[in-house]
């Protein structure tokens, strides 16, 4: 190996490392964000944390783009909801409202991995309609703003892709 190949692959190794580690804060100030916007939701902490892997690790992913994340988490939470209101937190309702949630993010091309937990989340604590806006629609703006925000400060980062 060369010298600069020696000292390319330095280079990468510490950009690497780099990327993590400013990941890392990122996902912090959101999430930390995001419980002192709403410390009393810690039900929806699972399907965001994972969330948050996309936005700030896997930000070229489609799965990472408003779209998806937006459709994907309103989505899946409002098909819960609804299962659950009307026909109660009975296992086939958690399986029938993971389906739905499913097909609906298939068909409306809003796939959002983490966001396939929300409907499962919502029929377990018996939620309302009122959690699209909190904890689901607070969580999940607070989550994209910062990672909006963040990719802005490091150079040649820019999230969400054009």
């Amino acid at each position: 190996m060369s010298s600069n190949d020696h000292k390319n692959a330095h280079k990468s190794q510490k950009q690497y490392w780099g990327d993590i580690i400013w990941s890392a804060i990122g996902v912090t100030i959101a999430i930390a964000l995001w419980l002192v916007a709403d410390d009393h939701s810690m039900l929806l902490l699972a399907s965001l944390g994972g969330s948050t892997v996309f936005l700030f690790a896997l930000t070229d992913a489609e799965a990472a783009q408003p779209r998806p994340l937006f459709g994907g988490h309103l989505g899946g939470a409002f098909i819960g909801i609804l299962c659950f209101q009307f026909f109660g937190d009975a296992l086939w309702v958690s399986v029938a409202a993971l389906v739905l949630t499913m097909v609906f993010m298939v068909v409306t091309r809003t796939i959002h991995p983490p966001a396939g937990a929300n409907p499962l989340i919502m029929v377990y604590h018996h939620a309302n309609f009122m959690a699209l806006l909190k904890p689901v629609g607070l969580g999940v703006l607070t989550i994209f703003f910062i990672a909006v925000i963040w990719s802005r400060l490091r150079p040649g980062k820019c999230y969400p892709k054009a």
